[in-house]
């Protein structure tokens, strides 16, 4: 018996080995998904403004007596004046931190709501929307930064949903808020429609006050003892918080054996020389990243996605729905539906990846544009009533924001934000957003001379046209990033059409490394025993 317990302990520590390296599924951070939680909130400024111009435009248009084109004007230039924000909100959040610029976010949107609700000429109106637009130009690029510095590797995707959840959301709101006022008299509906925006921006500055500072941006501030605390609060275990700190450790220079609470930086990690990596001279994996990130904010407009929600009721109108309040009613089905789905990709993209859910709802969106061009073009081009045509425009909509919201939402903040290495993320985030913003602008700009030119119908042909060269340029560049680190995903990027032949070989030596870890607890055991 006794020579037989050894043998018992043998072959249970061997059979115990060969479990370890395959770890239990960490619950998500709590801490973590709150910090993230109210970062995302800046997002909703951006949402509003998308949903309660769609309604506040058709008042305006009343009221004002604007023509067309400064209808065009006066619903695309808030993204253009939103790049402004996004240009500058990089080195601010590397000057003054990720919290305080939301802060900053916040209060420009509050002033610039109450400008816009204060208007009483166009002028007027586009000074608001200047304000306005600056603020939400420093709330996109910022969200998404913060809470990929945030979140640990096991729910970032969830996490980094979070900002396009509440786009939807505020989306929603001004969808809410336009049916809500829109029975007062015209002069005063619009008024109150944008005016309201400055209750959630006050709400975003009154919250971000009790979140912690990003950890990785107080490492490069030399902090290592907040960053430290911040980092046990956020990571799935105390083993995981000293890696996320050893690996932000040496992107930003610092050697490992100091573990001061105050450290010295290192000249050259103070921001200096990154518009000249970005730039003048990128390395293969800064140049692979920046076209992954580019793409993707340029491409997700290109869908046509804030055309449809911008311009929701000119398109209900010319797919044969005449009356105002049914309208606005169209837009609320087209906000509630859209927030419904992205709580689908909220916890889709850890459990089956990014690419598989891009590729999905690019495709999708593709399918359900053309739907809604082919039924425009039949209502166009009938001198009677097409029920079936107007059911169909109705359904592609709400199918093309789902499955837009599903995937092609949600991933372009979380993908962009995740794959620029430390040193130059601010920045990158925000040339990102950039590129975002003007796409949006050019686009919003001109849709109604765009389908004056080639009819409505053919300007969903257009973008059905871009999203399927989206699907070409996802599937051949993109790879993919589910559960790896901020600073593991670095590795996959330099090789472009080739990236996946750099997986595999990632693959490779990490299962390498996974084995002789194996074997090594398995000798261990045995000794032991």
């Amino acid at each position: 018996m006794a020579d037989g317990k050894p043998e018992n302990d043998d072959a249970f520590s061997a059979h115990s080995s060969h479990l370890l390296p395959i770890p239990a599924k960490p619950k998500t951070n709590k801490f973590a998904m709150a910090c993230s939680f109210l970062a995302s909130m800046t997002s909703i400024l951006l949402g509003y403004d998308i949903g309660v111009m769609s309604g506040a435009i058709i008042y305006i248009q009343k009221d004002l007596h604007i023509t067309d084109v400064q209808k065009e004007v006066i619903m695309g230039i808030f993204s253009l004046y939103s790049l402004i924000g996004s240009a500058v909100a990089g080195p601010t959040s590397d000057w003054i931190g990720r919290r305080l610029t939301i802060v900053l976010a916040g209060v420009i949107f509050f002033f610039g709501a109450l400008f816009m609700g204060l208007a009483t000429n166009y002028a007027f109106l586009m000074v608001g929307r200047f304000v306005a637009g600056i603020g939400v130009g420093y709330a996109l690029m910022i969200a998404p930064v913060y809470t990929a510095e945030v979140a640990p590797a096991s729910c970032r995707g969830l996490l980094l949903s979070f900002p396009e959840l509440f786009i939807n959301i505020g989306a929603l709101v001004g969808f809410t808020s336009d049916l809500a006022f829109s029975h007062l008299p015209t002069n005063l509906g619009w008024r109150f429609m944008l005016g309201i925006g400055m209750i959630p921006s006050v709400i975003l500055t009154l919250v971000t006050l009790v979140m912690p500072e990003s950890p990785r941006w107080l490492v490069t501030q030399g902090r290592l003892g907040e960053a430290k605390q911040v980092l046990e609060r956020t990571s799935d275990s105390l083993e995981e918080a000293k890696s996320r700190l050893s690996d932000i450790k040496q992107a930003a220079g610092i050697p490992q054996h100091c573990n001061e609470d105050i450290v010295s930086i290192p000249k050259g990690h103070h921001g200096k020389g990154v518009w000249r990596e970005l730039f003048v001279h990128p390395t293969p994996v800064v140049l692979h990243i920046m076209l992954c990130a580019f793409g993707m904010h340029f491409f997700q407009m290109t869908s046509g996605i804030e055309t449809v929600i911008l311009y929701s009721p000119e398109i209900f109108e010319k797919a044969g729905i005449k009356n105002d309040t049914h309208k606005l009613l169209g837009t609320m089905a087209i906000g509630f539906v859209k927030t419904m789905s992205i709580l689908v990709a909220m916890f889709l993209s850890d459990k089956i990846g990014r690419r598989p859910l891009l590729l999905t709802s690019v495709g999708g969106c593709c399918v359900c544009l053309m739907g809604l061009a082919t039924g425009l073009t039949f209502v166009q081009n009938s001198d009677h009533r097409l029920i079936w045509a107007v059911a169909l425009c109705v359904c592609s909509i709400l199918c093309y924001v789902s499955i837009f919201a599903i995937g092609m939402g949600p991933l372009t903040w979380v993908y962009s934000s995740e794959i620029f290495p430390l040193r130059v993320r601010a920045q990158g985030c925000g040339l990102a957003v950039a590129v975002n913003r003007v796409t949006s602008a050019v686009l919003t700009m001109t849709f109604i001379s765009l389908y004056k030119a080639i009819t409505i119908g053919g300007a969903f042909f257009l973008y059905a046209g871009f999203a399927a060269l989206a699907w070409l340029f996802f599937y051949t560049l993109f790879p993919e990033t589910r559960g790896k680190t901020l600073e593991e995903i670095e590795a996959l990027f330099g090789t472009f059409f080739k990236w996946r032949s750099t997986m595999r070989a990632l693959n490779q030596k990490s299962g390498d490394v996974s084995g002789q870890v194996q074997t090594g607890n398995t000798t261990i055991g045995t000794g032991n025993s």
